[in-house]
């Protein structure tokens, strides 16, 4: 279900999710309150909710929708602003599972091919989950009315799921994610996962942690168990989002682990006991000077189709940290990290990812783990217990 106050943007919306054969738009809405009469005539697996709607907004309806059908897969749909942004973490914590950031302008839903890409692989991913994780509806498919085009459907326009191969649709000038970049970016590709062993003595004196998909939830429970544990230790995260998108991350995790959290800036001194969050946009190399290790900042191309990136973070880090250089892979699409990884472990550190059953995406760690990179591959809620050992002298 797509939910927009604006009916060219929803259909906008429609059209690039429907240009993907395995996707089918069941219904629209222009505000909360409509979706949540949707809700109950159509169950969905998967609802792009706009925040600015009149009558009930995006936070207002999402708790609402949640409650009427548990386990309702709901992506939040921002402008970038720090307002939206604050919303956007907001929303994670009232049950949303992810957030799109929406493009400032209507002609960009077509010509940003980063922004197609990412409205349908978190779509995927979440439907995906759902279905594994046993939260999906049983969809029916009973006969409709013929649908109106896209662009001009009015606010409780309901679309049926396919039941038979449909004509090819027109897809958008700049064409999202392809086929066959779909199984690595959902971590459907499967190899045999061994463990490498812990490294003797290893005590980490630097923790790095990369996620995308699922990441601000996973970083908001992994850190508000660690805290205090981190105290003399400098903390790295490199979470795939937006500018704007990150300050209030730091803000949230700041609150969350009771720690020091600050975007890093060219040129800042690494600091222990204070977490580090690569600014939206930029790559964050940590390097080594005269004076202690800083914090550099660069915009070089996007690795893994993603600016900030975790493996130039790791390259960074493996060079100064060496064998005391603890990584964390959690949940996530594709594959940034495991080159990085490669740098960590061939330095002596250690790296470990979250496990899949916990994963919104298992992209990015099941990448590191059937690289054969891991010393462990756990639970969620696991994961802190695992850091603590290794913060305080060893597995």
């Amino acid at each position: 279900m797509v939910v927009d106050d604006s009916a060219v943007i929803r259909g906008l919306f429609i059209r690039v999710l429907e240009a993907d054969p395995e996707i089918r738009v069941v219904a629209s809405a222009a505000n909360g309150r409509i979706a949540l009469n949707q809700l109950k005539r159509q169950p969905v697996e998967v609802v792009v909710l706009d925040i600015e709607m009149p009558e009930m907004d995006g936070l207002t309806a999402l708790p609402e929708l949640v409650r009427a059908q548990p386990g309702l897969k709901v992506i939040m749909a921002s402008t970038l602003t720090r307002k939206n942004a604050a919303v956007s973490m907001e929303a994670l914590a009232k049950g949303a599972v992810d957030y799109i950031p929406k493009p400032s302008a209507t002609s960009e839903v077509y010509s940003n091919e980063g922004f197609s890409r990412e409205l349908l692989a978190k779509v995927k991913a979440h439907a995906d989950r759902g279905r594994r994780d046993g939260t999906a509806p049983a969809l029916g498919g009973g006969a409709a009315a013929p649908a109106a085009p896209a662009a001009a459907a009015s606010p409780t326009t309901a679309y049926r799921p396919r039941t038979e191969p449909a004509a090819p649709a027109a897809r958008p000038a700049a064409a999202p994610a392809t086929a066959a970049d779909l199984p690595q970016r959902l971590g459907l590709q499967r190899k045999p996962v061994v463990l490498r062993p812990f490294p003797p003595a290893f005590r980490a004196k630097a923790l790095a942690v990369g996620s995308s998909t699922g990441g601000p939830q996973a970083l908001f429970t992994l850190f508000g168990a660690l805290g205090p544990a981190l105290q003399r230790i400098p903390v790295f995260i490199t979470q795939h989002m937006p500018a704007t998108f990150t300050t209030i991350l730091a803000e949230h995790l700041a609150r969350a682990s009771g720690l020091p959290c600050v975007e890093a800036e060219d040129g800042m001194p690494v600091k222990a006991g204070r977490i580090h969050v690569a600014r939206g946009d930029w790559h964050m190399v940590p390097t080594e000077a005269a004076g202690g290790a800083v914090i550099r900042i660069n915009q070089d191309a996007p690795e893994n189709f993603c600016r900030p990136a975790v493996d130039p973070m790791l390259r960074g880090l493996a060079k100064i940290y060496g064998r005391n250089l603890l990584t964390v892979i959690l949940t996530g699409m594709g594959s940034d990290g495991q080159r990085g990884g490669e740098h960590v472990v061939q330095a002596g550190g250690v790296v470990m990812a979250q496990d899949e059953a916990s994963s919104v995406v298992w992209g990015m760690p099941g990448a590191a783990a059937q690289a054969g990179l891991c010393s462990a591959v756990l639970p969620l809620d696991r994961m802190a217990g695992e850091v603590r050992r290794l913060v305080d002298g060893g597995p």
